[in-house]
């Protein structure tokens, strides 16, 4: 019993001494000094305290004995720096707090989770209670005790830590080692340094670094995110995340949180916003002004935030938004588009929306340019109008109705190819497969591009028109996965070749990325990669691509290793590509406040690799180069200077490391970050804060992560004068660049002031004598060789001004122009500036006539814009007389009308243009033929319903409008499928075989086609006769096909009735127009004798039989209740006829009989026309109605209607049909439409 008296007396002290332990050593964050004998320890971790002490705990203090302290133990977190040789120790150190009932209020647990800090803390001002898990940890702050949970994955991190940096085997008992258990974070950072200084000896890192980490809770499944800082100097951090379901096709989820601490803590809005919300923008020149778009599949709404996010306005919109674009000034003015191509406009930042245009090409619309718009609500838009044609529109954005707009370009352009940048708007222009490319300067008239003459560009991309100067990357028509670089003078007209053969990729999209990258803080310096033998190599240039050089590779490594990299054979390779995430930082970068200072992923060796990557630093513009890590990571500026702060990129390994140099990539420190290595998603810097925000995940399942970094500590003070130093740039020893010598001034490299933004960078600028590398070739000039500017073999140096005049003198180029930008003084004697020279008289040469758009032909009645371009001559003397065809001449100055002559065609036809040039030296002329149509509306296959056979047939399109030669007619005959064309609306054809044979035509008229069909019956012989009706049919004719198929089939079989013959023997043809006339014909039987003879006297007699049935009026239909019609005939055809005639072919040769009979009819119902009753009526009757008539139509006639007094003479019957006889023969030449005129019927 004493022995287990004894055994629990010391377990219950054990116990207690491990309970006192457990609260007194917790996890902690350390700072020592070197001489203290004691070790302050922040205790951040409680989860071992009473719950009775736990919710009342302000902040605690305790010491740790030296002798448990072991430095060479704490390698994973940071060390605090001293300030002023003492200790950083949190507020009320070394001491318990006085008053332990302090709490704070409570938040309601939707609204925030805590945030995990990793030093001594002073910015949390929630807390939230939440006792469903065990697994818990706390945040001791100054006046708040932070609980949340913790998840196992949270808890996990050490299988992701470093080992190595914990300790040795030997150290068994390392202070790391007694607080490992409770999440310590150790205060040391390392350091490495790079070159020579790496084989001197360590340094003390004085480094300081506050990180707190926050979890979006609730937000694991989202794989989306986008964060904001909200204004330069703004403690305001707006991070949406959202759930994109690949499977639909659209966001499930969204959370929108919301930092007011730079990043500290986030409160979660969604009760706020209450919406699924796709985008989150940030006006540029309000960042206070907050546009988010709700998700378009769940609702059409926006919401508006104008105090940065702390409160919303929700706005309905009646469109589906896919893009914004905001004005450049004006903060309440933005533009979005749709994807069913419309543009919309607000003036109140969402509230209200109009529409601006409909099919407007996506992404090709822009605000104006201020300066350069007369108005600053101008919107430059490309609107398609049919496949692969657009136009240039402008107009403003809440009054673009068609009256109020502007198409500045004359014709069509390309689609999606409209560029509205700074000075210039650019449009393509392809015609026969050759594009051309124009720019307008300043919003002046456009002007077409002029690339070397035999350049025959296939692709053309704007890369830069900064500073008066365009760079385009040209791919010519000898190349394939390269393009060259070309350079414009001012106002982007002339360019001349800079660099051949750019190395280029191509996004997914399929837009064309050139490798070229622009170095930002210093003028007129470029690097590119270039396509050397199979080889891609990283070329510089310190004036805008007059000359290229190789990079100088490194003298060593990062290691401090020698290399033998000698030029040209090994060199220094840089990748130039920009980032896809935005949130990530390129492959090469510069920043206008450090000047000089350039980071670029690269390799040394003969060409670009993507292995053996290195990262590389250079401090003078490019001229001497250092290796600062032997692989690749992300690189962003800490400030305004040469502070910098590195991180690894790769996205399969987790990390919890950053370095810091301060002294431009010579010395780099090693910092921690986080306890947990972290998944790096992306970041958020803000140098004016001093505060980088990452963004990632602990696992592919834990929720966002969002860790705030502090380095404002880093910078102990404002920097002042004794903290700077100067530097010269200079290109390889050459201190004149870009004509001038500059003189820079920094930040002592390792001087830890923080730069004001806006220090003066540039302290010095001294002009130098322009020397031969300040000029460029100018237009129509190689460089040789030898360096100089000669002509290239298709450009004439002499060629005079078009605008200069006798009396006036011009400049002639001497091959060299000057590079923009450029700040050279002329000096000594000038052989580069172009040279004064007279002007002379000179005849008017290479005169070129084309219309705008570049075609030939034009619809009806459109304004044609006629262009008149002249090679040489005075063009302020020379005279231009332009003859449109159409007996309209105009006559003009050439230098007053460079924007052409417009004209509009009344009638359709092809027309001669011709335009005549002359001064008093001379002339010359140029002539181009125009097509001018119209659609057609109808076509009608006029053809003979029976033809003989082996005898040609007249066939005849009609067409409405009648167009002038203007149209094209395919022909299809017998089932053939090759097509006969012809010019006019006439053909003869041939048929060959008996039977019924399908004859269809159609009509072309640019994109307008249209088509008829005939079923024509083809006959050794046969007979015809000519019918009329009583006078009351023609009320009833509404003159369509149909009505007279349908005619035809009644009187058909009324004949066969009467007659008794069959049906299938008898066919009826009604003629268009009125009177409704017709013709019957009488067919043989199928089974003919051998010659044939006996059926053709069947015939006779079968057509004697019918003509006396129908002048004894038996034969009649009733039309409807109470009308009948009754059927006469007119007059008697011999057969077989073949007529030339394009209706028929049996009746032409009858006309000259009846030409007598019809003269003695119209006499006798003249005189007599009182004593026959319906020849009154129908007189009368034909003054409403109008009967159509088919008359000798040619292609300028049309088919118009005919009144009865207007029928033609005797004589003209007779002119009309002798003049069908002569053309019947040459019918097949399809010259002219031909078609024939009937009389008036009567009875007989």
């Amino acid at each position: 019993m004493v022995i287990s008296g004894s055994v629990w007396c010391w377990a219950i002290l054990t116990c207690v001494l491990s309970y006192f332990y457990n609260m007194l050593t917790a996890y902690a964050e350390i700072n020592w000094p070197a001489s203290s004998t004691t070790t302050n320890v922040w205790l951040n971790r409680v989860d071992t305290l009473p719950l009775e002490l736990r919710t009342n705990l302000k902040s605690v203090w305790v010491k740790i004995p030296k002798d448990i302290v072991k430095e060479s133990a704490f390698s994973r977190a940071f060390q605090m720096e001293p300030i002023d040789g003492k200790p950083a120790v949190p507020k009320g150190g070394g001491r318990l707090p006085k008053d332990l009932k302090r709490v704070m209020g409570k938040v309601t647990p939707d609204a925030i989770s805590s945030g995990r800090y990793k030093t001594a803390p002073n910015r949390s001002k929630y807390f939230t209670d939440d006792r469903k898990k065990s697994d818990r940890f706390f945040d001791v702050n100054d006046g708040t005790l932070a609980l949340s949970n913790r998840t196992k994955r949270s808890t996990a991190y050490g299988e992701y830590s470093d080992r190595s940096q914990i300790g040795g085997p030997g150290d068994a008992f390392s202070a790391e080692k007694l607080l490992e258990p409770f999440g310590v974070y150790s205060p040391r950072t390392e350091y490495r340094r790079t070159g020579e200084d790496a084989r001197t000896g360590p340094r003390q890192s004085e480094s300081l670094l506050v990180t707190s980490t926050f979890p979006l809770s609730g937000d694991s499944a989202h794989n989306q995110a986008m964060g904001h800082w909200v204004g330069d100097n703004s403690s305001v951090i707006l991070t949406l995340t959202k759930q994109y379901d690949f499977n639909l096709g659209a966001f499930t989820e969204s959370s929108l949180w919301r930092s007011v601490d730079y990043g500290s803590t986030y409160i979660k809005l969604n009760n706020k916003v209450g919406s699924t919300l796709a985008c989150l923008y940030v006006c540029p020149t309000n960042k206070r002004k907050i546009m988010m778009l709700s998700d378009p599949e769940l609702e059409h709404s926006v919401l508006i935030s104008s105090d940065e996010g702390a409160s919303f306005e929700k706005h309905p919109i009646n469109f589906y938004m896919d893009g914004l674009l905001f004005h450049p000034t004006q903060e309440n003015w933005l533009l979005a588009s749709s994807p069913d191509n419309k543009v919309y406009s607000t003036m109140d930042f969402g509230r209200k929306w109009q529409l601006v245009s409909e099919n407007v090409t996506p992404g090709r619309f822009f605000w104006a340019q201020t300066g350069l718009d007369r108005e600053a609500d101008m919107v430059h838009m490309e609107t398609h109008i049919s496949k692969g044609r657009a136009q240039y529109v402008t107009c403003r954005a809440q009054r673009c109705t068609e009256s109020n707009r502007q198409y500045l370009f004359p014709g069509h352009i390309d689609q999606n190819s409209l560029v509205v940048q700074d000075n210039y708007v650019f449009v393509q222009v392809t015609k026969s497969g050759q594009a051309s490319y124009f720019v307008s300067y300043m919003r002046e008239s456009f002007k077409q591009i002029q690339l070397p003459k035999y350049c025959l560009p296939k692709d053309m991309h704007i890369i830069s028109t900064d500073k008066k100067q365009v760079f385009a990357a040209v791919q010519e028509w000898n190349q394939n996965d390269t393009y060259s670089l070309y350079i414009s003078d001012s106002p982007g007209v002339y360019f001349t070749l800079s660099l051949e053969n750019l190395r280029t990729r191509r996004e997914p999209g399929g837009n064309v990325l050139v490798d070229m990258y622009k170095v930002e803080g210093i003028n007129g310096i470029f690097f590119t990669n270039k396509l050397v033998d199979h080889e891609v190599k990283t070329f510089i240039t310190y004036n805008k691509g007059q000359t290229w050089a190789l990079l100088q590779a490194p003298n060593t490594d990062v290691a401090g290793n020698s290399l033998h990299c000698i030029l040209p054979f090994c060199s220094l390779h840089l990748h130039l590509d920009m980032p896809v995430n935005p949130y990530l930082p390129g492959r090469i970068f510069s920043k206008d406040s450090a000047p000089g200072i350039i980071v670029a992923t690269g390799n040394i060796g003969t060409e670009l690799s993507s292995t053996s990557l290195g990262m590389f630093i250079t401090s003078d513009a490019g001229n001497s180069w250092r290796q600062i890590f032997e692989e690749e990571l992300g690189v962003w500026f800490l400030d305004n200077g040469g502070a910098l702060v590195a991180v690894s990129l790769v996205a399969t390994v987790p990390i919890r490391h950053i370095w810091i140099s301060l002294d431009e990539g010579k010395k780099w420190d090693r910092h921690s970050f986080s306890l947990v290595p972290l998944f790096l998603d992306g970041a958020l810097m803000q140098p004016e804060n001093h505060i980088i925000t990452f963004t990632g995940h602990l696992s592919r399942i834990s929720e966002w992560q969002l860790i705030k970094i502090d380095y404002k500590a880093i910078f102990g003070r404002r920097c002042m004068d004794g903290d700077y130093q100067t530097w010269n740039l200079h290109n390889k020893g050459e201190p004149c660049v870009m004509g001038e010598k500059q003189t820079f001034m920094k930040r002592r490299p390792g001087n830890r002031c923080m730069l004001t933004q806006d220090y003066s960078r540039v302290i010095s600028s001294e002009p130098c004598i322009c020397r031969a590398y300040d000029f460029e070739c100018d237009y129509g000039y190689e460089r040789q060789a030898d360096g100089n500017c000669s002509p290239a073999f298709w450009f004439d140096p002499n060629t005079v001004p078009r605008s200069c005049s006798t009396s006036q003198n011009y400049l002639n180029s001497t091959g060299y122009r000057k590079v923009l930008s450029n700040n050279c003084k002329e000096g000594g004697k000038d052989v580069y500036s172009p040279r004064k020279q007279h002007c002379s008289p000179r005849p008017p040469r290479g005169l070129r006539l084309t219309t705008s758009h570049g075609d030939l032909t034009a619809n009806l009645g459109s304004n044609i814009t006629f262009l008149v371009h002249l090679d040489d001559g005075n063009s302020l003397w020379t005279h231009i007389q332009l003859d449109f065809g159409d007996g309209i001449t105009v006559m003009y100055n050439l230098s007053r009308r460079g924007d052409g002559i417009k004209h509009s065609y009344r009638a359709p036809g092809i027309f001669r243009v011709t335009a005549h040039a002359e001064n008093s030296q001379g002339y010359d002329s140029s002539s181009m033929f125009l097509h001018i149509t119209s659609p057609v509306e109808r076509v009608y296959l006029s053809a003979p319903i029976v033809a003989i056979r082996k005898k040609e047939a007249n066939l005849t399109a009609v067409v409405w409008p009648v167009h002038q030669r203007t149209l094209t007619f395919f022909w299809w005959f017998e089932n053939s499928s090759e097509s006969l064309i012809t010019l006019g609306g006439s053909i003869a054809y041939t048929f060959q075989k008996e039977g019924m044979n399908r004859v269809i035509v159609q009509v072309s008229s640019g994109c307008n086609i249209l088509q008829d069909t005939k079923v024509i019956i083809v006959k050794e012989f046969f007979k015809s006769l000519l019918l009329s009706f009583s006078p009351t049919l023609d009320e009833h004719n509404p003159d369509i096909p149909e009505w007279r198929e349908d005619v035809g089939r009644v009187v058909r079989t009324a004949v066969s009735q009467v007659s008794g013959f069959p049906e299938e023997q008898l066919l009826v043809s009604l003629f268009p127009g009125v009177p409704t006339t017709a013709e019957l014909f009488i067919l043989p039987e199928t089974q003919l004798s051998e010659h044939g003879k006996g059926n053709e006297e069947g015939l006779v007699s079968i057509s004697d039989i019918l003509i006396n049935a129908l002048n004894q009026g038996l034969i009649q239909f009733e039309l409807k209740p109470d009308t009948q019609i009754i059927v006469y005939i007119t007059q008697l055809t011999s057969a077989p006829l073949v007529d030339s005639n394009p209706i028929h072919s049996s009746s032409a040769m009858l006309m000259s009989l009846s030409v007598a009979f019809v003269g003695l009819v119209a006499f006798f119902i003249f005189k007599f026309k009182r004593k026959i009753p319906w020849i009154h009526v129908q007189a009368e009757e034909n003054q409403e109605k109008e009967p159509e008539r088919i008359g000798t139509v040619r292609q300028n006639n049309t088919m118009s209607k005919m009144k009865h007094s207007e029928f033609p003479s005797e004589k003209e019957l007779t002119e009309k049909e002798l003049e069908a006889r002569t053309r019947g023969e040459d019918g097949r030449n399809g010259e002219r439409v031909i078609t024939r005129e009937f009389p008036t019927c009567t009875n007989v």
